[in-house]
C-alpha cells in the first residue's frame, strides 16, 4: 500500500474541519488532500523515470508537508535537505542521489540552480514559506484528484541523509513498509486519539518532525499547531491547547525558561533526538507535573524503543529510553558478540519492520552495518536493566549530536584542515546545557591563526550546526601508539569548556 493512502485514511469523516493551525492560518482536511493532489499531478506531468527522486531544500511550511505528501502519491521518492545546508554540501548530495527534481526557497534558486542543472537535474522550482513560488505557480491548474500510485511495502519512499564514522553522509533507504509500520505501532503504543492536538514546533527534514511527529497527527487524524520554526514564547502562548509535544532537548531548556507554562491539557510530552540530561527531566516535572516521554531512534531505523505513554505498561525512568516498541528485536552484546548480562555495557544491535533497507548504491558499506544474522549495528553502546529498559551510555562512533541535529567530525575536520593556519584538527563533542552537546574543535596551528576568523569562514562553507562553538590551539595532538588521535582524552579534558 501507498503510504499516503493510510496516511489518508485515517483523515477525519469532516473534511471541511481544521487539520492545521500555523498562525491562525487555518488548512482543512480537504486542503491537505487536494493541495497534495495538485502537486502530485504537477509532478506525474514531469513524465519523470520511476523511481525518480525528489530533493527538498526549503523552509519549513505547510506547503512543504503537502510536498512531501505529493511525492508519496506520485510514487517517487523523497529526499529531505537541512535548509541551512551550503554549497559544498548539496553539491554531495546532489552528486549522490541524482534527483530529477530539487525544490528550493526562492532566495537560493540563483545557486543551486546552477549547482543541479551542472549536475544533471532536470528540473528546480522554488517553494517559500508564504505560499509563493514556482511550484505552487505551476501546480495551481492541475486537477484536485489524484489516486495515489500502487506501491509495495518494499517500495523506497524516502532516502535521508545520515552522518557516519568514514566519508560524507550516507542516504539511509527507508520504504513504504518502513514508514507506515512504525507509524502504526507508535499510534497504538503512544495512544494518539483523533481529539489530539499536536503542537508541531520541529523541522521537517529528518525523522523526528517529518515522520514520527506528522505521521502521528495525519494517521490519527489530530489536529496540529504549526510553528514554522521554534519561538519559545510563541510555542508558551499556545501550550494550553496543545495536547501532545514533541521536541528535542534542547526545546525543554528554553521553554524552562518562560514565566507561564500552562499544561494542564497536555497529556504527553517527548523527548528524542539528543539525550536528555535527567536535570532537565527532574526541572521538566517539578515544573509542570509531567514526566517527559523519552525514546530513541535513527534515521535508519525510525523508533526502537520507548518509555511508556500508560501508565498501566510500566513507569516512565528518566535518564532511560525505555524497552523495545512491539515487533523490535533489541539486544547488548560484548565485543565478543556474547550477549551481555543485565546491567552490562555492550553494543547496541536492532531487528525489526522499521530498520532500512540499507545506504543508497552502498552495498558494501550496508553489508558493514548489519551482522551475519541481519541484525543492524547502530553504533551506540547502552545496557539493559532488568525490566528490559535501555539507558544509552554513549555512542562508539564520533558522532556529535547537537541541538537534535547530527554532526560527522570528520566532515568538519576536512574543511576545517583546508584553512590556513591549521595544521591538524581534531574535532569533538563536549557537554552543554542548551545543546546537549556543543561542537569543539581543537587544533595544531601553522603560524598564529586567527580562531574567530577560522569560524567565521566555516560559517561561510557549511551549516551553523556544524560550526565549532570554540577552537582550541594546541602544540600537537594526543595520540596512541598507533598514531591515531584520542578523541576520548579530548573530551575529558575539554568537558568543561562550554560549563
Amino acid at each position: 500500500m501507498n503510504l499516503y493512502t493510510a496516511l489518508r485514511a485515517g483523515f477525519p469523516a469532516d473534511l471541511d474541519t481544521t487539520a492545521i493551525d500555523h498562525d491562525g492560518a487555518l488548512y482543512s482536511w480537504r486542503d491537505l488532500d487536494s493541495g497534495s493532489a495538485l502537486l502530485a499531478n504537477w509532478l506525474a506531468r514531469l513524465d519523470l523515470p520511476a523511481g525518480s527522486r525528489v530533493a527538498v531544500h526549503t523552509d519549513k511550511s505547510v506547503e512543504a508537508l503537502m510536498l512531501y505528501l505529493a511525492v508519496l502519491r506520485a510514487g517517487f521518492v523523497y529526499l529531505p535537505l537541512n535548509p541551512a545546508y551550503q554549497a559544498s554540501e548539496l553539491e554531495h548530495f546532489i552528486t549522490d542521489a541524482e534527483p530529477a527534481v530539487v525544490v528550493c526557497a526562492g532566495r537560493n534558486f540563483g545557486w543551486i540552480s546552477k549547482l543541479a542543472f551542472q549536475r544533471g537535474v532536470r528540473w528546480v522550482f522554488t517553494l517559500n514559506d508564504d505560499r509563493t513560488g514556482t511550484l505552487l505557480d505551476r501546480a495551481a491548474q492541475m486537477p484536485t484528484v489524484n489516486e495515489p500510485v500502487a506501491r509495495e511495502p518494499a517500495d523506497l519512499a524516502a532516502i535521508l541523509y545520515t552522518s557516519g564514522t568514514t566519508g560524507r553522509s550516507k542516504g539511509a533507504m527507508l520504504s513504504h513498509g518502513n514508514l507506515l509500520s512504525n507509524a502504526q505501532v507508535l499510534k497504538t503504543f503512544w495512544d494518539w486519539r483523533s481529539d489530539d492536538v499536536l503542537l508541531h514546533a520541529l523541522p521537517i527534514f529528518h525523522v523526528h518532525g517529518l515522520f514520527i511527529a506528522s505521521h502521528g497527527a495525519l494517521l490519527s487524524g489530530s489536529r496540529m499547531l504549526w510553528f514554522n520554526k521554534f519561538d519559545a514564547p510563541a510555542v508558551a502562548r499556545r501550550l494550553p491547547e496543545a495536547t501532545v509535544f514533541m521536541g528535542v532537548p534542547t526545546l525543554y531548556v528554553r521553554l524552562l525558561q518562560e514565566k507561564t507554562l500552562d499544561t494542564r491539557r497536555m497529556r504527553l510530552f517527548i523527548s528524542g533526538s539528543a539525550p536528555l540530561l535527567i536535570e532537565t527531566w527532574t526541572q521538566w516535572q517539578a515544573r509542570t507535573g509531567h514526566l517527559i516521554l523519552e525514546r530513541y531512534g535513527m534515521s535508519e531505523t525510525l523508533m526502537l524503543t520507548s518509555n511508556p505513554c500508560r501508565p498501566a505498561d510500566g513507569e516512565r525512568v528518566g535518564g532511560t529510553v525505555g524497552p523495545a516498541l512491539p515487533d523490535v528485536g533489541l539486544r547488548v552484546l560484548r565485543d565478543d558478540g556474547t550477549a551481555c548480562d543485565v546491567g552490562e555495557i555492550g553494543h547496541v544491535q536492532v531487528c525489526g519492520p522499521g530498520v532500512f533497507a540499507g545506504y543508497w548504491r552502498m552495498p558494501e558499506k550496508t553489508a558493514e552495518e548489519f551482522t551475519a544474522d541481519g541484525w543492524f549495528k547502530t553504533g551506540d553502546v547502552g545496557r539493559l536493566d532488568a525490566k528490559g529498559y535501555l539507558t544509552l551510555i554513549g555512542r562508539s562512533k564520533d558522532l556529535i549530536i547537537s541541538g537534535g541535529f547530527n554532526v560527522y567530525p570528520a566532515e568538519v575536520e576536512g574543511f576545517l584542515n583546508e584553512l590556513p593556519g591549521v595544521g591538524e584538527s581534531a574535532v569533538i563533542g563536549v557537554p552543554h546545557a542548551d545543546f546537549g552537546e556543543a561542537v569543539v574543535a581543537v587544533i595544531t596551528p601553522v603560524g598564529e591563526p586567527d580562531t574567530e576568523a577560522l569560524i567565521h569562514e566555516l560559517k561561510a562553507r557549511i551549516a551553523g550546526f556544524k560550526v565549532p562553538k570554540r577552537i582550541v590551539v594546541v602544540a600537537e595532538l594526543p595520540r596512541n601508539a598507533m598514531g591515531k588521535v584520542q578523541k576520548k582524552s579530548l573530551r575529558e579534558r575539554y568537558a568543561g569548556l562550554l560549563a
